[in-house]
């Protein structure tokens, strides 16, 4: 069982940035993939960002095409947290954010890929 704690959203302004964070329970936090997902009003849950598991000493990231060259997702398997880190935003990022997980491996982009999910952090850009 894996739960998840998203933090560090807000109000901001077009062209500045926020840093997501996503606590996560559980003593095999490593060998989980990590997302993190939107979703804006009346719109379905879109991917934003994965994070897999170790393998070997490669890491592999992936990003939906919206927010490739301006967002990031890191991970700290010791603490163990998530983050994203979100650079020169855009009024159509302005979206509830959620952290997923799921132990697994490959290129998850899909909502139901993913097992555990966090209650979502509001991030709101202005134009």
């Amino acid at each position: 069982q894996v739960q998840l704690v998203e933090s560090g959203g807000g109000l901001v302004q077009a062209g500045g940035s926020l840093r997501l964070t996503c606590e996560a329970s559980g003593r095999t936090f490593s060998t989980y993939i990590m997302g993190w997902f939107r979703q804006a009003p009346g719109k379905e849950r879109e991917f934003v960002a994965s994070t897999s598991s170790i393998s070997g000493s490669i890491r592999y990231v992936y990003y939906g095409d919206s927010v490739k060259g301006r967002f990031t997702i890191s991970r700290d398997n010791a603490k163990p947290t998530v983050y994203l880190q979100m650079n020169m935003l855009k009024p159509e990022d302005t979206a509830v954010y959620y952290c997923a997980a799921v132990a697994s491996t490959g290129r998850l982009m899909k909502v139901e890929e993913y097992d555990y999910w966090g209650q979502g952090t509001q991030v709101t850009v202005s134009s």
